[in-house]
């Protein structure tokens, strides 16, 4: 994925900002997180996917590095911290194999910091992908939208919604929209935005809404 007109070493930088974490089964582990996912899928297609976050200095962050740079994704933008752990989900399935998570509180990732080393990427992204899970704390949000807004007007700002438990607010949602110029929402979350923004009418009534508010460039439904 060569940027047009572009050289055969200059791929799109793509970055996934916000939580890295161990999603954990009974007898399993592996590694999860919406925005490294993200980049992990778009380093599969040829651009150079950038996962962004924090890991605490234990165990399993060094596992997570490992991990990381096994998958052929950068490792040098994943911030350590020494005073919380790197963050972790229980995972269970019920008989559909739907999966609950129980995320913990208090882990590496709510404390992400707008590094100088960040402030230079931003400005050179072709797209950015983040959410509102890592946004349940201060300091990880002012990181994460920082770096949106220094991202290039030219730049996709994708705005993942993924919900979690109650870590996310309307404040969050509405100015992470307002960043934004693409969506993507699910249809359990669609009724969740449709309810804090007095939504009406049908789905396609909802997403056309959202669009024409916040000035989308698209909103992808899932």
């Amino acid at each position: 994925m060569q940027k047009a007109g572009a050289g055969m070493t200059s791929n799109y930088i793509v970055v996934g900002i916000g939580e890295i974490l161990w999603d954990v089964f009974p007898e399993w582990r592996r590694m999860g997180g919406a925005p490294v996912n993200f980049a992990y899928m778009c380093n599969q297609m040829g651009a150079r996917g950038i996962p962004v976050s924090c890991i605490g200095r234990d165990e399993a962050g060094s596992d997570m590095l490992i991990a990381v740079t096994t998958l052929g994704l950068e490792s040098g933008y994943i911030q350590e911290c020494a005073t919380a752990p790197t963050g972790s989900v229980n995972v269970t399935l019920d008989h559909h194999q739907k999966p609950t998570y129980e995320i913990r509180r208090d882990v590496a990732w709510d404390l992400i910091v707008l590094s100088e080393k960040l402030q230079r990427l931003a400005p050179n992204v072709d797209a950015v992908c983040f959410g509102t899970l890592a946004q349940r704390e201060e300091i990880s949000k002012a990181a994460i939208q920082t770096f949106v807004k220094m991202s290039p007007d030219t730049a996709l700002k994708i705005f993942d919604v993924n919900l979690r438990q109650n870590f996310f607010s309307k404040q969050v949602i509405e100015s992470s929209l307002e960043l934004a110029n693409v969506l993507k929402v699910s249809d359990e979350e669609l009724p969740v935005l449709a309810s804090m923004f007095q939504l009406k009418g049908e789905v396609f009534d909802k997403i056309l809404h959202l669009q024409d508010r916040f000035n989308l460039r698209l909103v992808a439904y899932t």
